[in-house]
């Protein structure tokens, strides 16, 4: 049983893994039409396991994906963040660990004292380079000598965009915006108890206090903790 607990990350990374790719393929082969409601079904479902594969990157940063291999662990995350539109998993896991240290602080970097829409930027600019920008353009056009255009554009591009919007808004506006108990290290708050809904916004990170006062469990025990947390 010990063994296979050890190997519980790395079946969920998998799994998240098989998933966003399957369901990408079958979506870069199917038809487009505007007024089939699978297409935004599909979209949405592409949506949430790009969100997935970046949280599995996160894990990989806190070392929780494979704890006892940090080789696999680091290449995991390495695979993860490179999947999501190029992004260095070494620059994230610097970022993120800063994160962590001056949580809603000026030495944070995911941190912004302002409104949604220029926090968002100024999250955005503080992680994407004109490297991504570059490999994202060439990857669109040798992919786009294979598939058609707006599966491209419906099922890579956009999931990947608003993907990023789910994840600022659930894992790090909500969290860490607005005032915090003087208190709190951690400067973060979480969402009411609601693991469905905390699960479909952003993998259980919308229970955001639980993870930053525990950075070491992984993204499905946040739950477990939340509820520790309520029965206090």
């Amino acid at each position: 049983m010990n063994s296979l607990k050890n190997y519980k990350g790395l079946y969920y990374a998998a799994l998240i893994l098989l998933l966003w790719g399957a369901n990408l393929w079958y979506f870069l082969h199917y038809p487009v039409r505007f007024d089939d409601p699978l297409i935004y079904l599909g979209l949405l479902i592409q949506t949430h396991l790009y969100t997935g594969v970046f949280i599995t990157a996160h894990d990989a940063i806190h070392g929780v994906v494979m704890p006892h291999r940090p080789k696999v662990n680091y290449g995991i995350g390495w695979l993860c963040a490179t999947l999501f539109a190029f992004n260095n998993y070494n620059k994230l896991s610097s970022k993120h660990h800063l994160h962590h240290k001056h949580a809603a602080s000026e030495q944070d970097p995911d941190y912004y004292a302002g409104n949604f829409f220029r926090w968002y930027l100024k999250f955005a600019l503080e992680y994407v380079t004109v490297w991504q920008i570059v490999l994202m353009a060439i990857t669109y056009n040798l992919l786009k000598l294979v598939f058609p255009m707006w599966n491209l554009i419906l099922f890579w591009e956009v999931p990947a965009i608003l993907s990023t919007l789910q994840l600022f808004y659930f894992g790090t506006y909500l969290p860490h915006r607005g005032e915090h108990d003087p208190s709190d290290k951690h400067k973060a708050r979480s969402q009411g108890l609601n693991h469905w809904i905390a699960f479909f916004s952003c993998y259980f990170f919308g229970y955001h206090h639980e993870h930053h006062a525990y950075p070491y469990l992984p993204w499905w025990k946040l739950a477990e903790a939340k509820e520790k947390t309520e029965s206090k």
